[in-house]
């Protein structure tokens, strides 16, 4: 008998009120609602009543509601008993359905590659998900980041995975697992991850410049300095930052300066980065300002 395909991507077997989740139209009631599929609750169907549809006044219903589309909405109220599950459009914000795209991506993936193995392995994907895929998000928040994981040292992963009724019994097979885990290295790349720390340098001593020159760090705003560093590793990354940092201490003190970390190292995502780039450019305003101020003064005094 072949095996069942189909699964929800998550454990619980209803979504949560208040929370967002992808759908994709299927059809449309005129007047009153359109019927949509949960993508991340194989396909189970919902409802999205007209009035949920927007806060503003509706010109056009054709233009909130086309069949095929796909987007996040918010979970409105939920029956289990009868199935029933309610959702609003109007009510979800720009950071929820952002979030709510980013992790719907993730799932996808993992659905994918358990997907994958289910089929070439002739196993239930449902009971991937039972012993690998659900525990894993239980465990790291979502089974991507476990995958992630996988990619470089798969053991330390799938080794905890065992089944409920008796511990010491591998939750997959040897078989399962390779198939698995070269499933998760050709499909999932890892990916670096940028790690940042801020430091306040002062030296006062006449050879001060020459003691800071030889230390590789970006120049914010003196004394403000950002170290970074490139991992694979995050626990790497940040160790590497805090020997610098330490380092940096001991031959700045020698010279009777001072070293004050205003951020610990941490890894950093692309908001910080945007933050970063604003500081460095007001600072580079600031000082093109005091420079043509300069120059203009200097201007003054020649003539």
């Amino acid at each position: 008998m072949a095996p069942n395909l189909n699964c929800r991507m998550y454990e619980q077997k209803f979504p949560e009120m208040d929370t967002p989740v992808m759908i994709q139209i299927k059809s449309i009631n005129p007047g009153t609602c359109a019927y949509v599929s949960l993508l991340e609750y194989d396909d189970m169907e919902a409802m999205l009543s007209f009035t949920e549809l927007s806060r503003r006044r509706i010109r056009s219903i054709a233009s909130l509601v086309r069949i095929g589309r796909v987007e996040p909405v918010m979970v409105l109220h939920v029956d289990p008993d009868k199935g029933f599950v309610n959702l609003s459009k109007r009510r979800i914000s720009q950071d929820d359905a952002t979030a709510c795209l980013e992790r719907y991506n993730k799932s996808k993936h993992v659905h994918s590659i358990l997907r994958h193995v289910a089929e070439t392995m002739d196993v239930h994907l449902e009971e991937l998900y039972v012993h690998v895929g659900w525990p894993l998000y239980r465990k790291y928040g979502h089974a991507f980041e476990a995958f992630k994981l996988i990619v470089s040292d798969p053991d330390s992963v799938l080794s905890s995975l065992t089944l409920e009724v008796i511990k010491v019994v591998p939750a997959i097979s040897d078989e399962v697992k390779q198939a698995l885990v070269e499933n998760i290295q050709r499909r999932v790349m890892p990916q670096a991850v940028k790690v940042r720390a801020e430091v306040e340098i002062k030296c006062f001593e006449l050879d001060g410049f020459f003691t800071l020159s030889p230390v590789k760090m970006s120049l914010v705003g003196p004394p403000l300095y950002v170290l970074n560093t490139q991992t694979l590793n995050k626990e790497q990354g940040i160790e590497v930052l805090n020997k610098a940092i330490s380092a940096c201490t001991e031959e700045i003190e020698r010279h009777k300066g001072k070293v004050s970390v205003k951020t610990a190292p941490r890894a950093v995502i692309e908001r910080d980065e945007k933050l970063l780039a604003d500081d460095l450019s007001e600072i580079n305003l600031d000082n093109d300002e005091v420079l043509s101020s300069d120059l203009d003064s200097e201007e003054e005094e020649d003539t």
